[in-house]
């Protein structure tokens, strides 16, 4: 008699060492799991409700300015150093690890206007009412030291803005006209004007860094190119912009903030429209920064609110406010793409984290593949109209709910009665306008 005797191979099952995880064989066959998909989808509503419950994006407030924050700086070489420049002329430096101020000193008379960090983080710049650039360094003076600047410039006119150049000792900074200066001389090196009477912001590009571009009063975005004469072509817009910000990540892009409520994302080779119009703000737009992934990028606006925007998308993904605080007039994304700061009105600078239900510290491995996973699911059916509803609901204030409500009751009405114009006119008199070209007059090179 023959007996059939089961054999395999141990190799296959057990564990090498007590510490190894145990081998389970996983038949991956679709048939063999017909609840997969149900199973999933209960999994990745849970994963969008618990993401909404624990959203609590605000994570501190740095006060101690007497008046309100008007600009501020990131530190190039150190994550947690950030400089604020207040409207009484006083400068503070920040720890934002210990959340405390490390440095306070009278940088201008009246406002502090801009600043900006030397590439190598050693020193910094200034600009203020008082028609001066000054120098100050990083590091803070010892005992008994007098706070003094390394340096100062006094101009014709009041400064508006200034930045710094990406490797060399070269600063631009913009006020009636727009001004290239060297380190070492006390007089610019180039100045570009072109028939404008100020300019509110200008930013060196960060990939090409020989370009730059700059936010003029009369409604128009100029480009230079620092080894030109002249500038290279300008763009006039319904509304003027406020300030402006390249994209780290793709040399010829960059985003402005605008009057009209609106962010506009350009690329430079094609500026006779925007590519993305970005909508939700119910106020000005005063400021805006990109993420250094480039993907992202932030706007705080005078409705008191801040808002996240992918580079991409017409529409916000996440909006920041809290009772206490007023117009946002400066916003800063942190170089860890962690953290974004806020600096308003009413003298504070808040921390908030770039990602609202983001857990802060160290995971343990297993933390980090539950929030890969969850995130794969959320991902998987976020056009499911449940799941797509609970990740996009925000509580807003009431005056910035009734007011977005308003101007959408608006632009319909104003869709409408375009629509009843092109119906009773001559067929191809009234031409479809998109909403990318109304907003542009016209291109000047």
């Amino acid at each position: 008699m023959k007996v059939k005797v089961l054999s395999r191979n141990p190799d296959d099952y057990v564990r090498e060492t007590k510490l190894d995880i145990q081998r389970v064989p996983r038949n991956y066959d679709p048939s063999l799991h017909p609840f997969e998909v149900p199973r999933e989808y209960t999994r990745a509503l849970n994963a969008t409700k618990l993401e909404r419950v624990f959203s609590k994006p605000f994570l501190a407030s740095l006060d101690g300015h007497r008046d309100g924050v008007n600009c501020m700086a990131k530190h190039p070489k150190s994550l947690s150093t950030i400089l604020s420049g207040s409207c009484d002329g006083e400068l503070k430096v920040w720890n934002l690890t210990k959340r405390e101020c490390v440095r306070t000193l009278q940088a201008h008379e009246g406002f502090v206007r801009g600043m900006v960090v030397r590439f190598c983080g050693t020193s910094f710049f200034t600009v203020g009412d008082d028609k001066t650039i000054k120098q100050w360094k990083m590091e803070t003076p010892g005992y008994g030291e007098e706070e003094e600047p390394l340096n100062t410039i006094l101009g014709k006119s009041v400064f508006t803005s200034i930045d710094h150049h990406q490797k060399e000792g070269v600063f631009v900074t913009c006020g009636q006209q727009v001004d290239i200066w060297d380190e070492q001389r006390s007089s610019p090196i180039r100045s570009f004007s072109w028939g404008v009477d100020s300019f509110s912001c200008v930013r060196f590009n960060p990939v090409e860094t020989e370009l730059l571009a700059s936010c003029a009063s009369d409604r128009s975005i100029v480009l230079y190119d620092m080894r030109e004469a002249t500038p290279l072509k300008k763009v006039i817009m319904n509304m003027r912009s406020n300030t402006l910000c390249w994209n780290p990540m793709e040399a010829y892009n960059f985003t402005c903030s605008n009057e009209d409520y609106n962010l506009y994302t350009y690329d430079m080779r094609y500026l006779d429209k925007p590519f993305t119009v970005h909508m939700d703000h119910v106020s000005a737009v005063l400021d805006v920064d990109y993420s250094p992934t480039g993907k992202e990028f932030v706007s705080a606006s005078f409705d008191k609110t801040i808002r996240i925007f992918p580079k991409d998308s017409g529409h916000s993904r996440e909006v920041y406010h809290t009772k206490r605080m007023q117009h946002v007039i400066s916003i800063k994304w942190s170089s860890d793409n962690k953290y974004i700061l806020s600096a308003s009105d009413e003298m504070n600078i808040r921390l908030w984290k770039a990602n609202a239900a983001e857990k802060l510290g160290l995971l343990a491995p297993r933390e980090k593949a539950a929030v890969n996973y969850s995130q794969k699911l959320k991902d998987k059916f976020q056009h499911h109209p449940q799941i797509r509803r609970i990740s996009r609901h925000r509580h807003l204030p009431k005056s910035i709910y009734s007011q977005s409500k308003e101007l959408r009751v608006m632009k319909e009405a104003r869709r409408r009665k375009e629509r009843n114009v092109r119906k009773h006119s001559k067929p191809g008199s009234m031409p479809v306008v998109t909403e990318k070209e109304k907003h542009v007059v016209t291109v000047v090179k």
